[in-house]
């Protein structure tokens, strides 16, 4: 076994092309440190619709330079057997060895006989998913780790329509690459097309387009989290006529190391601290952040003398609330863990509807799709730009929205009170629980599926569905919806890019004479539900 272990670190050396890795590896062979070998080839990082994504390293238990190569070699060969000229644009955000796997995808695609095209430099998620359609091409590649910690990186896949990859093509692909051989014998060009400037500059003229109201009175804090999104969004705020946004200075370059915060996720706990500190020095109305591929976006409103940060469940509903007052037509939807109140809103207007599984891979696969969100803070305003969640597009329509109220001296807070005044006030919370050893989150799973409960925070549960064997029509997935009276709902399932248990809570509360006092009660009823909830899984004793 031990022989074994070590003739597999040495062949991995012997194709790599990257002496950091190579040196990484050769040193935990001449320590002997055969735990760390076997962590890092114990396993294989798994192509999936979500593509790749891990830790920075060595071995097929990583992200590299032989795991992207071979990556890339298998989308090739994909895309060779589906069309005779297939093409390709591949884009990068600014973490450690982003531009270096963006352009061995480049060199690999082109010695395969794909036409590629390379974005000139580190730009948005938004920009790439664009890009695609612009450009007429067959598939997108983006080297991006999204909101992960700084030691991940990984590789997201789009197909022609813009939208990300979902089965069967994510078994088809991985298929393609698990018959890669070493990757040292690919052949590899150097002709492919590094873009200019004009694909970035025409996705932030069809941003631009978007609003159509005159309201531009609003002033507005910005984060791009140390990621991508300044520039980019910088150059849409001006185009539209909004005024300049006011830059978190200590997040406002791209840093690989995030050395700010924790981890670089606006949902995260101190994440967004730096910017209520300057919305609170410069008056700002609203403070908006970017993750750090600015594919998602998140809002802080003036709350009397502070500020406090929305969910996205709530952002959800007032882009889809403005967008139906705007009179856009088509299919409105929203993703199976978020809020439901997006159904009852485009009902409300006469609007078709859908409910899909977790992620804008689905979502946007919707051919009518008007807009879509999830409630990770992940909005497509403007599904004709991009087939995927667009933090940039987002803040635009954020923007107007604030404006506008702030024009009718009404705040987004009246905007919520409205909807929840309307549709009932829908209420949502997560229980996440991160954990070391992924066994936790099977444990549970398992746990709910066995032994469900039958009360939580004092509501009867009257459903169990188990997402495994569908769930109204939508695909198998793993998952655990519990039904509760009075319409509360929660769904229960392991984080798809992340080593954590994710349980999304909604209770809904009908609004009475006092709206305070219907908020007050759906906070109770979302703590006493989380609350027995952890027991349940066997969280909490």
């Amino acid at each position: 076994m031990t022989e074994n272990l070590i003739e597999q670190a040495r062949a991995w050396i012997d194709q790599d092309p990257d002496p950091v890795t190579r040196d990484e590896l050769g040193a935990l062979i001449d320590a002997g440190d055969l735990t760390a070998l076997g962590d890092r080839f114990a396993n294989r990082l798994q192509f999936g619709t979500a593509g790749l994504r891990g830790a920075l390293g060595a071995g097929p238990n990583r992200m590299n330079r032989v795991i992207v190569a071979q990556a890339a070699a298998g989308l090739a060969a994909y895309l060779l057997a589906g069309e005779e000229s297939p093409s390709v644009v591949v884009g990068y955000d600014a973490r450690h060895n982003s531009e270096v796997f963006a352009r061995d995808t480049a060199e690999i695609m082109t010695g395969a006989g794909v036409s590629a095209h390379l974005l000139p430099t580190c730009l948005p998620t938004p920009v790439l998913a664009f890009a695609i359609r612009h450009l007429g091409v067959s598939a997108g590649v983006m080297v991006t780790a999204s909101h992960n910690p700084p030691q991940d990186n990984g590789y997201k896949v789009y197909l022609s329509d813009s939208s990300q990859i979902v089965p069967p093509a994510d078994a088809e692909i991985s298929a393609a690459i698990d018959a890669v051989g070493p990757v040292d014998g690919l052949p590899r060009g150097n002709d492919y097309v590094v873009l200019g400037n004009d694909v970035a500059d025409a996705y932030v003229d069809a941003v631009a387009a978007l609003p159509t109201g005159t309201a531009r009175d609003i002033v507005a804090v910005y984060t791009p989290m140390h990621g991508v999104g300044r520039d980019t969004l910088v150059e849409a705020v001006k185009r539209t006529g909004f005024p300049p946004v006011h830059v978190v200075p200590a997040q406002a370059d791209p840093d690989p190391d995030f050395s700010t915060v924790a981890f670089p996720n606006p949902e995260e706990p101190g994440a967004m601290d730096l910017s209520l500190k300057l919305a609170s020095e410069v008056g700002a109305d609203i403070i908006i952040a970017n993750d750090p591929d600015a594919d998602r976006c998140a809002v802080g409103v003036r709350d009397g003398e502070s500020y406090r940060m929305l969910s996205g469940d709530q952002v959800g509903s007032l882009l889809g609330d403005f967008l139906l007052r705007r009179g856009v037509t088509g299919t409105y939807a929203a993703s199976i863990v978020s809020s439901s109140v997006l159904g009852r809103q485009a009902a409300a207007y006469g609007q078709p509807f859908e409910q899909t599984l977790t992620g804008f891979k689905w979502i946007g696969k919707i051919p009518t799709l008007a807009y879509g969100y999830e409630e990770a803070l992940g909005y497509s305003v403007a599904p004709h730009i991009a087939r995927d969640k667009d933090g940039i597009s987002a803040v635009i329509r954020v923007l107007e929205l604030a404006a506008e109220l702030k024009a009718e001296g009404r705040t987004i807070f009246d905007q919520l009170n409205d909807i929840a005044r309307e549709h009932g006030l829908h209420a949502t919370g997560q229980l996440s629980v991160r954990v070391e050893d992924l066994s936790i989150i099977s444990n549970a799973m398992q746990t709910l599926r066995s032994q469900p409960p039958t009360v939580l925070g004092g509501l009867a549960v009257e459903s169990v569905d188990d997402l495994q064997n569908g769930y109204k029509g939508l695909p198998p997935t793993d998952g655990i919806r519990l039904g509760l009276e009075g319409g509360a709902r929660i769904i229960c399932r392991p984080s798809g890019t992340e080593p954590k248990l994710k349980c999304y809570l909604e209770v809904v509360v009908p609004v009475g004479d006092s709206i305070d006092a219907a908020r007050t009660e759906g906070q109770r009823s979302l703590d006493a539900i989380r609350k027995d909830l952890a027991v349940a899984l066997g969280l909490s004793s």
